[in-house]
């Protein structure tokens, strides 16, 4: 199904309702002065389904992925895996405020203004992150669309699940990308554990919506460790001074689950309803 046909097509305008800190100097900038106000999206379990070379060797198509909207509630890094320069390029074409159009015709939209007609173009979950509020299932087929879109988009923003990812998700900054980083230097791309990394899509968005902290954490374990197995450099590459390694295993130990925002490390997302001391919390776009 084109999720230009999804029923899940609410408006699009980024609200002005979003709660930023009281100014204490009247005149001085808002945080929404200084970050704008478009939203940023954080991937969960299933990334790089989204790309047609891995699709394409999935046995069991489609493939799935996880992306949750949120609020512009702090700056966050570049080069970590929480689609910025996506958010740049939505910035200069269409301003602050994303237009209260169909939210798979403004995905495309997005897609083609950054990427043109590039041999390696970004994947169109960056742009679905930003675009459809809540927490969205990317379905991806590379018999459907070529695999550049979904084949179908499952989207919710139900009160209480929302609260509860909120409330459970923690990030911890970790590192940017280095300069030089290239996460494709070695593909073991294996139809088995691509067939997993799909699968570990549709089990985090079933997990969410059962509000199951288990199930969340078992599916970003399994969504890691088929990154390693496919793309052994998205945690280990010689630009990357930090043993991203032994810190997500250190987390993923001490809580009930963890893995990273991105390639290169960026921000760990830990899985626990206790507090995790360093991380911040996240806030929906619903």
């Amino acid at each position: 199904m084109d999720p230009a046909s999804s029923p899940h097509s609410p408006s699009l305008a980024v609200s002005d309702a979003v709660s930023f800190p009281r100014r204490l100097q009247p005149d001085g900038p808002t945080l929404r002065d200084a970050i704008g106000g478009l939203p940023y999206r954080v991937a969960l379990a299933g990334g790089w389904i989204d790309q047609p070379f891995v699709s394409t060797l999935n046995p069991e198509p489609p493939g799935s992925m996880v992306v949750v909207s949120l609020h512009p509630t702090i700056r966050f890094m570049d080069r970590c895996g929480m689609a910025t320069g996506t958010r740049y390029v939505a910035q200069a074409l269409w301003g602050d405020t994303l237009p209260d159009r169909d939210p798979a015709e403004l995905m495309r939209e997005l897609f083609e203004a950054e990427n043109g007609d590039s041999d390696a173009p970004s994947g169109s979950q960056d742009m679905a992150g930003l675009i459809f509020p809540g927490i969205s299932r990317l379905d991806y087929d590379a018999n459907v669309n070529g695999g550049r879109f979904p084949s179908h988009i499952e989207s919710t923003s139900d009160p209480q699940t929302v609260q509860w990812i909120e409330r459970v998700l923690h990030l911890i900054p970790v590192g940017q990308r280095p300069p030089g980083y290239d996460p494709l230097v070695t593909r073991r791309l294996d139809p088995e554990w691509v067939r997993r990394l799909g699968r570990s899509g549709q089990a985090c968005y079933q997990a969410i919506v059962d509000r199951d902290v288990a199930a969340l954490s078992a599916s970003m374990s399994e969504c890691s460790q088929a990154w390693e197995a496919i793309l052994p450099n998205i945690v280990a590459h010689p630009t990357i001074t930090i043993d991203l390694k032994k810190i997500l295993l250190a987390y993923q130990s001490a809580y009930p689950g963890a893995m990273y925002s991105g390639c290169g490390g960026g921000y760990l997302i830990v899985v626990s309803e206790e507090d995790v001391p360093g991380s911040f919390q996240v806030s929906v776009r619903a």
